[in-house]
């Protein structure tokens, strides 16, 4: 297994851990949108969109678009790597204690 997928494994893990749901997004196939973050998150009613990866791992023009377009929408678009992961933990727990999540 490679350092990325090691690294997913981690995050998907803490956002289990810690009550959020999350999808992984493969986009290998003909019918799905190139571009798309790893992992499409939603935690206490917000949107937070992570794209994984490694040390050494460069986003392309695609994903920084993507993920700018998703800050603009409001949302969270994170590009994540591990040396960033503790910052990341930190925003997910104070996400967790925002007030204002709509249940209905």
């Amino acid at each position: 297994m490679g350092n990325e997928k090691r690294f997913e494994n981690k995050v998907k893990k803490f956002l289990k851990d810690n009550g959020c749901w999350y999808i992984k997004y493969w986009a290998g196939a003909a019918y799905t949108k190139a571009g798309i973050p790893d992992l499409l998150v939603c935690c206490n009613g917000r949107f937070v969109a992570v794209e994984v990866k490694a040390e050494d791992g460069k986003l392309s023009e695609l994903q920084t678009y993507n993920l700018n377009k998703i800050n603009e929408a409001g949302g969270i678009g994170v590009a994540l790597y591990p040396d960033d992961f503790e910052k990341f933990k930190d925003t997910i727990r104070m996400i967790k204690l925002c007030n204002g999540h709509i249940a209905e």
